[in-house]
């Protein structure tokens, strides 16, 4: 009697053979180059920087944030509105899932998210249970999105079906909020495994995949954001469901704002380009675009 030792695949990876995951890094590297070379001159415009400040996830997550700290942060949206009445506001704050209720009690300004990071943020090294329960309470206490991290141990290791279970029990305690992925890129050493990361988190759950945590280096990459936006794109066209994109660490200057909305224009269109599908997570960005948009140097936040 002869045994058939083949595996039988996994539906992780039926669900990745429809998508080319085999990616070569310099290939990825030369067309980046390319596509930011063309583009990104032409969408250094006011209207852009105004659409991008509109995009940004107003994050603090230090150590020493408080209860004071917050809510001073959240002050700060507060008073943009009657300083910059001709301005759209930031998306939303982003902090620890512990400051969502100070936020929930402090923001006053309209249609201003409050996220919160949670499951272990930012290594995601916690029992499920853990990761569970402190979403949950985040949701409960204010939080409207959530921003959980891929275990990425069990990525890098092949346990897919951890990784995916994961994801999908987080995003059933979301329910209609967003939960937003992060894959951690500069953890992952290939574009490949960015490729298989972005496919695996979508097709759990994901409404948003975001590059990374801001704790690890390197942190956000354009080339990460292409390979990112390039999996998001050849998602929809076989499911038919927008998954939006988050770069996040490392966004330093104006210069890199443009970057990344050049390559979400160039990749997946102007159907993404709305803060429903496309943020920024930073904190040093909005002076430096508030500054550019009203022409003068402005420490607002």
């Amino acid at each position: 009697m002869e045994h058939n030792h083949e595996a039988t695949p996994s539906k992780y990876e039926e669900a990745l053979a429809k998508y080319n995951t085999h990616l070569c890094d310099e290939n990825v590297k030369t067309k980046t180059a390319l596509l930011i070379e063309k583009h990104v001159a032409e969408n250094n415009t006011p209207d852009v920087k105004k659409f991008l400040f509109h995009c940004i996830d107003l994050t603090t997550l230090k150590c020493t944030d408080s209860d004071e700290s917050v809510m001073k942060f959240t002050g700060k949206v507060n008073e943009f509105v009657d300083k910059y009445p001709d301005l759209n506001n930031v998306a939303a704050i982003c902090v620890y899932p512990n400051m969502a209720e100070v936020v929930n009690d402090t923001l006053e300004a309209d249609h201003v998210n409050i996220a919160c990071v949670s499951g272990g943020f930012p290594s995601s090294q916690t029992f499920t249970e853990v990761k569970v329960a402190e979403t949950a309470m985040a949701l409960h206490t204010g939080a409207d999105e959530i921003d959980i991290v891929i275990p990425v141990g069990k990525f890098l290791s092949g346990d897919y079906e951890g990784m995916c279970d994961e994801i999908e029990e987080l995003k059933a305690v979301c329910g209609e909020h967003h939960l937003k992925v992060i894959l951690e890129t500069g953890a992952l050493g290939s574009a490949s495994n960015i490729k298989k990361a972005s496919i695996l988190s979508m097709y759990s759950g994901a409404d948003f995949i975001k590059t990374s945590t801001g704790k690890e280096n390197p942190a956000a990459t354009p080339e990460a954001a292409l390979v990112m936006c390039e999996a998001i794109k050849e998602y929809y066209m076989v499911t038919g469901r927008k998954v939006g994109f988050k770069p996040a660490g490392g966004i330093n200057t104006v210069h890199d704002a443009l970057v990344y909305y050049t390559i979400v224009k160039e990749v997946l269109g102007e159907e993404w380009l709305t803060n429903e599908l496309f943020r920024l997570g930073t904190s040093r960005l909005a002076n430096l675009l508030l500054s550019e948009i009203v022409g003068q140097e402005t420490k607002f936040f």
